[in-house]
């Protein structure tokens, strides 16, 4: 620990000279960006818009009740829609991601110097670019639709789930595959009988909780195009139809809700 001297007194100090500047300078370096970058947030506001925003805010909340629950009718195939995209991306996701999170670990990859950084990369690129940038893509190529947005939902969730799951795989007992590596098992039963089941309910879990995000997200693709309600939720906001849009939001919160609630089951049952 830094000593100062002075005189005959050894004075404690928490922190060294050099290492008290190195911190105060960090904190100007700190205050200065957040200044600057504040002035540009202030140079591109209309901050008249701004004050105006609780005076717009409760008129746009008066003209969203009572809700249009006749539309309900409406909605009914949408949200079913919506969550075919994210199980179907989600199946689709954890397909792939199991055998990339095998070439990713460290402790199971065939080569160091060429499989684990093409599967570091897949999930690297997968978890860089987000599901509506995915389905602005896909819709593109693809044309709007259902199958567009699966495929967002599953390009999207493979870099999540391969992440997850290969560090799970690096963390897993090796005296089990010891074991079975003893027994003279060859590659393929030392990952059936010694990896596999160590690792099963994290894998069941992670698919699980990406199931319940992948639900949030799918509700909102179709506002490029990419099918389930979110569709509904931006034609009816293009149309000013306010009573509309708060049945829809209404239904997006109970499908998350009750997603959310299954997924807590599920994972709950598993660990």
């Amino acid at each position: 620990m830094p000593i100062r001297q002075q005189g005959d007194i050894k004075i404690w100090q928490r922190r060294s000279r050099n290492r008290q500047l190195a911190i105060w300078f960090g904190q100007f370096v700190g205050v200065a960006i957040f200044v600057y970058c504040w002035q540009l947030v202030s140079e591109n506001t209309i901050w008249m818009f701004v004050t105006d925003a609780p005076r717009q805010a409760v008129d746009m909340m008066e003209r969203m009740v009572p809700p249009k629950w006749s539309y309900m009718n409406s909605l009914w195939r949408p949200v079913w829609d919506t969550i075919t995209i994210a199980t179907l991306g989600t199946l689709m996701a954890v397909a792939l991601a199991f055998p990339i999170a095998f070439l990713a670990a460290r402790n199971t990859t065939p080569s160091s110097a060429f499989a684990r950084p093409i599967a570091l990369f897949i999930i690297v690129a997968s978890r860089s670019i987000n599901s509506l940038l995915w389905a602005l893509m896909l819709v593109t190529i693809l044309g709007p639709g259902v199958f567009a947005g699966v495929l967002a939902i599953g390009f999207r969730s493979i870099g999540f789930c391969a992440k997850l799951l290969y560090e799970a795989i690096e963390e897993i007992d090796e005296t089990q595959v010891e074991a079975v590596t003893a027994t003279g098992a060859n590659g393929a039963q030392i990952l059936n009988y010694g990896i596999v089941p160590q690792i099963l309910p994290a894998f069941a879990g992670i698919s699980v909780f990406r199931w319940d995000i992948n639900i949030r997200e799918s509700a909102i693709l179709g506002l490029v195009g990419a099918g389930g309600i979110g569709l509904q939720l931006s034609s009816s906001i293009d149309t000013v139809t306010w009573t509309q849009v708060s049945v829809i939001l209404l239904v997006i919160l109970a499908t998350v809700v009750v997603s959310e609630w299954v997924s807590a089951k599920v994972r709950h049952a598993i660990i």
